[in-house]
């Protein structure tokens, strides 16, 4: 027999049956006796014969794999979103392909085309930082592609989407601030067009205004979400006349930015200047001192966004596109505490 992979029809050949009594022999075919049966597995099994998955995906329309994309595999947060995808699509019989469109908005289309070519069955997406046009997605909608958006996403199209509630957890991270005696609390953003940071600017201005305080446009900053931006923008908030008393980041890298300016001038953290984050990365509470953040549940959402996308794919004619929103945790560290 020749090197390489083994197929059915040296199964054939070796029990001098024909090609297609082994491939119902291997479906288990009530067709087929009980005898044949298993002297066909008898012998795939001593050829260490595995099926051929690509042909089998090709006659059902089926690969039984869902793609992945995400803006950044390092982080931690968008690594436990996988997580939750990747634990939930095993437990129901699913693989995963993932790409990374490192906060490009062509890498992200590219991805995207990549993994339909890989015919995968659906789509779990988390759009990048430079993303504002949503074509793409309305192609996938056109084509009858199943996906689910999740963290990242657009409101308005006619698909589901997993979010935490970034309203609700700003506001909680600047009534906190407020509460603390902070006077002038700027807002370290990131891209204004990002849903994200919208939703976040949303509480921040909320927060302030139940509490008689007017927004002060000079105090909310709109970062690259780049470690030289972040450090650009806290330089620039710390130069004001009247500079902030708090700074609320839009998530703990690029509070952990703000952290090392503040570090490098010598001010002290809570007494000159609090600081709060937003995700709740491993980190936060190891660093001096622990950051004060607000929690995402990032495993959770993978794994909701996961169970949403496969209950669509076990029935299209019948599902309705759903918006899921989790509780955001506000979690009280030495940064903040004044």
């Amino acid at each position: 027999m020749k090197k390489g992979q083994v197929t059915i029809r040296d199964i054939a050949l070796k029990l001098k049956i024909s090609i297609s009594t082994v491939s119902r022999a291997l479906r288990n075919s009530p067709e087929i006796k009980l005898e044949t049966r298993q002297k066909v597995l008898a012998m795939a099994e001593k050829l260490n014969y595995t099926p051929n998955v690509v042909a089998q995906s090709l006659r059902v329309n089926k690969t039984k794999t869902l793609g992945i994309v995400v803006p950044e595999l390092a982080s931690h947060f968008f690594a436990s979103n996988i997580s939750g995808i990747q634990d939930t699509a095993y437990k129901r019989g699913y693989n995963v392909m993932i790409c990374q469109s490192n906060e490009n908005f062509d890498q992200e289309k590219s991805d995207i085309r990549t993994l339909i070519s890989s015919r995968v069955d659906g789509l779990l997406i988390s759009l990048s930082r430079e993303t504002k046009s949503y074509e793409h997605l309305q192609n996938l909608i056109d084509r009858e592609i199943p996906f689910v958006l999740f963290d990242r996403i657009i409101e308005g199209l006619p698909i589901s989407t997993v979010t935490v509630n970034d309203t609700l957890g700003a506001y909680k991270a600047t009534k906190h601030l407020i509460e603390q005696g902070c006077k002038r609390i700027a807002f370290l953003s990131g891209p204004e067009g990002m849903y994200i940071c919208k939703k976040r600017l949303a509480g921040y201005e909320k927060a302030l205004q139940e509490h008689g305080m007017a927004v002060d446009a000079e105090l909310v900053v709109h970062s690259e979400l780049t470690e030289r931006s972040n450090k650009a923008l806290t330089e620039d908030l710390l130069a004001l006349k009247n500079r902030p008393d708090a700074i609320f980041a839009i998530n703990d890298p690029v509070a952990i930015d703000v952290m090392k300016v503040l570090k490098s001038k010598g001010m002290r953290i809570p007494e000159d200047i609090a600081l709060v984050g937003f995700t709740n990365m491993p980190v936060s509470d190891a660093l001096e001192p622990s950051l004060t953040t607000v929690d995402q549940p990032a495993y959770e959402m993978g794994r909701l966004a996961a169970n949403n996308l496969l209950d669509q794919l076990m029935d299209p004619e019948g599902f309705q596109p759903r918006s899921v929103v989790l509780d955001s945790e506000l979690i009280v560290r030495k940064s903040s505490q004044k």
